[in-house]
């Protein structure tokens, strides 16, 4: 029974994706498997939940949107794998759904809106994370997935990619959800790493050197960081004063960092 579902919000940044071609995308890229426990954030007005649960045994999703929540609830009564949490994705204990130590998939459409905060919120849950699938503003994943050297490289190119590996899968037109994005969407592809790039280093610390590094972009890095670390200090992780902090790579940014840190 398809079930009518409410216009979308603007204060729930709601753009419904109904393009089923690439929701057929999603799902083949995410290649959800019977044994697998999938955790999915915002279902809307579930594109993506009616076909993962034809092909997997546990599925929680996460619904802000109250007056949404009773309706997933009545189109899918009959199936007893599914459980519907109305909840703000950005505040929730993910572990909470686990099961004997088991390791979570998490997928969603995400609000554009809260897209940063919710990956630093699910980074910091990212021990049971196996991996993660996103349809972000294309924006945002090209600075995710961007290298040193590229203009759009930055702060959080260098806090995602030390906690895990990123791609970008592909783009998704305006066109493709209801009401159609003022952006370009994308999927990316998202996953934990075991052993963090440039070992671990207090991420607060790594943050501040970041974000002051990146303040005044067109200033070379001993500028942008001359109340913080030396030049000494910065030969010392294999970095020249002169260079812009845009052609710093993630690793030196870490062992920058691990020096403040023991300073």
């Amino acid at each position: 029974m398809t079930q009518q579902y409410p216009r979308a919000r603007k204060r729930f940044g709601q753009n419904f994706l109904n393009d089923q071609s690439v929701i057929n995308s999603i799902i083949e890229a995410i290649s959800p498997e019977h044994g697998q426990h999938i955790v999915e954030i915002g279902p809307g007005r579930a594109a993506l939940t009616q076909p993962l649960l034809e092909s997997c045994d546990q599925l929680d999703v996460i619904e802000l949107d109250r007056d949404l929540v009773p309706l997933l609830q009545k189109q899918f009564e009959s199936f007893k794998q599914l459980h519907i949490h109305q909840a703000d994705a950005l505040t929730f204990d993910y572990n909470l759904l686990r099961k004997n130590d088991e390791s979570l998939r998490v997928i969603g459409n995400l609000p554009y809106n809260i897209t940063t905060p919710l990956l630093f919120h699910l980074l910091a849950q990212s021990s049971y994370i196996e991996d993660m699938c996103f349809m972000l503003q294309r924006e945002v994943v090209e600075r995710i997935c961007a290298q040193p050297g590229n203009k759009q490289y930055g702060r959080l190119s260098i806090m995602i990619q030390h906690q895990c590996s990123a791609e970008m899968l592909f783009t998704v037109p305006p066109e493709a959800f209801d009401p159609p994005p003022k952006v370009e969407s994308a999927i990316i592809y998202m996953q934990p790493l075991k052993q963090r790039l440039g070992g671990q280093v207090d991420l607060n610390i790594l943050s501040s050197i970041v974000t002051k590094a990146f303040s005044q972009r067109r200033k070379t890095i001993s500028n942008t960081l001359k109340n913080m670390v030396t030049n000494e200090t910065l030969h010392a992780v294999g970095i020249e004063p002169n260079q812009r902090p845009e052609t710093v790579s993630v690793e030196q940014y870490v062992a920058l960092a691990l020096l403040y840190s023991n300073e």
